[in-house]
């Protein structure tokens, strides 16, 4: 039986998955990508694009924890302010509900926001994040 390279791959990884229940330290993988014929340049350079994979992919954790906790402090005031009209409404005048106007506009907003927080692709949140990455840079 033959296999391709991604079928090798995938093998591999399982095996490696089943022996290694510890950590493999760099000598060991310079010694497996030696055996297997992976060339020390080759090697090299995945382990500088692992790394940078594994920076960009915390960033972005970061950036996801960031807006998710800005709109949730946005949540809590919207809902304890608006708490207070409807309260201050039903007190003052409970014939009319004019805290629906402030409450349906904030709502909107907020509506907005959490869409925008919680959005994790397309060109707006590439947009957001390169924008938060240069801010958090200077």
């Amino acid at each position: 039986m033959t296999y391709n390279s991604e079928q090798m791959q995938q093998i591999l990884q399982k095996a490696f998955a089943r022996q290694q229940q510890g950590e493999i330290s760099r000598q060991q993988i310079i010694e497996i990508a030696s055996e297997l014929g992976v060339s020390s340049v080759s090697l090299q350079a995945a382990e500088q694009e692992w790394l940078m994979q594994e920076i960009e992919e915390k960033r972005r954790h970061k950036f996801h924890s960031q807006r998710q906790g800005e709109f949730k402090s946005h949540l809590i005031s919207f809902i304890g302010v608006n708490g207070f009209l409807i309260v201050l409404n039903l007190w003052t005048s409970p014939a009319y509900f004019w805290a629906i106007f402030p409450l349906l506009g904030w709502g909107l907003g907020l509506f907005f926001s959490g869409m925008k927080a919680y959005k994790t692709s397309g060109e707006s949140y590439e947009q957001d994040f390169q924008e938060w990455s240069k801010k958090l840079s200077k």
